[in-house]
């Protein structure tokens, strides 16, 4: 009996494998769309969990394989999935068409408290907390933080200074502290007496971790949303105690001090203060408890500290790969310490501009969120190839790949910070996105963007830089959406250049 039901069970199963992944594979192909025949079913999200390589590069063997294709099918359990790789049809999901791609393509679970960011957030939830949180970004609190943020950077240098044993060797675990410091600083207004010894930083260390466990957290989560639903399963609930209390403390001592700071907390009392957060055209409301403000801040850390560490980290690799440009490079920035007698101030960044090259081109080679997710909520047509996408179907966009496609960079692989001087003009406007593009991009790009020159500045004054890479090329660590290397790591080595007292 046994047996038999085994056979009978063995029976169903292979029947579904072959019914849904004929489906799959049909469904695309009565569009005019290429379909990726490796498992029809589970496609590409099967070799991720179960190899050895990052989502993005498992992507990436799809796109290569269909150069000329607008989009690609491919295998999916729940709803009909796309990797799309025209620039005018990505441009139509992020921008034209806006409205029936406004959705992440991620649902998390309603109880998963510290996911409740803008991030996983969608339709008037995600439009009504961006507008609220966006001020923390503007232009005149940027420029308020710019002289917490230098502080943290030459703290940073002189951390360095007194722990020698920091300058190699994981170094991305020393440039994650400079982060965490300076956005705990700069946005929260968290000072301790060792800025470097966080527990936010393990936090979101161990939230960020990539393990069996996450990845197949992350694999349901994108195939099934309704199996994720039914498991119970949550994104980050082993944090939710620790983050939550640090933030009700973090709000509660701001009020007691009644000081205005340009700052997140400040935002949080100011949103609490005026109640319910309310949309005037259709009624919708969201009440700006500390548990979602807890979940905005968890966003701000986790989507800051590593993204913006990895971009150092990346930076730096290529100023040591390429001796010539760490010169000029260097020169740079010792005639802005030049013009701003050892005291650069915020309007230095405008005088940084081969530096902002060079952290461009970084960008472009090592953005570091490899992958992008929509989901579409309207029926639309992508103008590139006709193709018609269905309410439910989901989008995926390799923007690693993307930004490495000869026929939007010629030369991809090599690295060329002139490809973003003013004098050449043939860079495609739609191809790089490092930081998305759209109504969701990065909100907070260009903190990120300020953070990472103001460390390289400083850096890069009273240090150079050695690259050590293992092998012939960059590989990459087993991630999600993260783009890390696995073989590769610099050495600071002092320029004998004194630190501005």
């Amino acid at each position: 009996m046994l047996i038999q039901a085994l056979i009978l069970l063995t029976t169903v199963v292979l029947y579904f494998i072959h019914y849904f992944g004929k489906y799959n594979e049909s469904y695309w192909k009565q569009r005019g769309v290429e379909f990726y025949p490796r498992n029809k079913i589970w496609g590409p999200l099967w070799d991720f969990v179960f190899g050895e390589r990052a989502f993005f590069e498992v992507l990436g063997d799809i796109y290569k394989k269909y150069p000329d294709a607008p989009a690609v099918g491919i295998g999916s359990v729940s709803s009909p999935t796309v990797l799309v790789r025209d620039s005018t049809n990505i441009q139509h999901i992020m921008k034209l068409d806006f409205e029936s791609f406004y959705h992440k393509g991620v649902e998390v679970q309603p109880g998963d408290r510290l996911a409740d960011g803008i991030l996983f957030m969608n339709g008037m939830r995600w439009k009504l907390m961006r507008q609220n949180i966006t001020p923390l970004f503007s232009v005149a609190k940027l420029k308020n933080m710019y002289s917490v943020m230098d502080k943290s950077a030459q703290d940073f240098v002189k951390y360095l200074n007194n722990h020698p044993e920091k300058l190699k060797g994981n170094v991305f675990e020393t440039l994650s502290t400079f982060c965490s410091a300076a956005i705990g600083a700069s946005i929260f207004g968290i000072t301790t007496e060792s800025i470097f010894d966080s527990p936010f930083l393990r936090m979101v260390q161990n939230a960020l971790e990539p393990t069996f466990w996450t990845n197949l957290r992350f694999s349901i989560l994108l195939v099934s949303p309704w199996l994720f639903r039914k498991l119970k399963l949550a994104l980050f609930a082993e944090h939710e105690t620790f983050f939550i209390n640090a933030v009700k403390q973090l709000i509660r001592k701001r009020e007691k001090e009644s000081v205005r700071k340009p700052d997140f907390a400040d935002i949080c009392i100011n949103l609490q203060k005026k109640g319910e957060i309310k949309d005037g055209e259709t009624g919708y409301s969201i009440e700006p408890t500390d548990e979602l403000m807890a979940a905005q801040a968890f966003f701000f850390f986790t989507a800051g500290v590593e993204p913006s560490a990895t971009t150092l980290l990346f930076t730096l690799i290529e100023l040591g790969r390429h001796p010539d440009v760490l010169k000029r490079v260097h020169d740079e920035i010792d005639d802005i310490f030049k013009k701003y007698n050892n005291n650069p101030t915020y309007e230095c960044l405008y005088d940084a501009k081969y530096l902002e090259m060079v952290l461009n081109e970084s960008l472009r080679m090592y953005p570091p969120i490899g992958l992008l997710t929509r989901k579409c909520v309207k029926d639309s047509v992508l103008p590139i190839g006709n193709i018609k996408i269905e309410r439910g179907t989901k989008l995926l966009l390799s923007t690693f790949e993307f930004q490495r496609d000869p026929k939007l960079f010629p030369g991809p692989d090599t690295f060329n910070p002139e490809r973003f001087s003013r004098e050449f003009e043939t860079l495609n406007d739609h191809a790089f996105m490092p930081f998305g593009t759209g109504k969701r991009n990065c909100i907070g790009e260009r903190f990120a963007r300020i953070l990472i020159m103001i460390c390289l500045i400083y850096l890069l004054r009273y240090f150079t830089v050695k690259a050590h890479v293992q092998g012939d090329a960059i590989k990459y660590k087993k991630e999600q959406f993260q783009v890390r290397p696995s073989n590769a790591d610099v050495e600071f080595i002092p320029r004998n250049t004194e630190l501005k007292p």
